[in-house]
């Protein structure tokens, strides 16, 4: 006969698994989606007592690819627009 606190013994290990799959899945994705504006940290080479300190680069992401995106989107959504426009005029007449 089981008692009913070994009767849950396998819902945290699920559930937690299913967290890991999704959050590895959404990394992908976001990957994919975002092609390259995010980078993965790479560790700094290791500076000898010869070597000069440099500037820092700046870290932030170039948004400027996103924007661009979206206008080339924002285009062809317009273009389609005017097509169907255009055909149902044809139509009509």
């Amino acid at each position: 006969m089981r008692t009913p606190r070994s009767e849950g013994g396998w819902g945290l290990p699920i559930v937690l698994l299913v967290l890991a799959i999704v959050a590895f899945l959404a990394r992908d994705a976001l990957t994919a989606y975002l092609g390259g504006v995010l980078r993965p940290a790479t560790p700094a080479p290791s500076r000898g007592a010869q070597d000069t300190p440099r500037e820092a680069a700046p870290s932030e992401p170039s948004l400027q690819r996103p924007v661009e995106r979206a206008r080339g989107v924002e285009d062809t959504v317009a273009r389609g627009a005017e097509a169907r426009a255009k055909a149902l005029e044809e139509r009509g007449r």
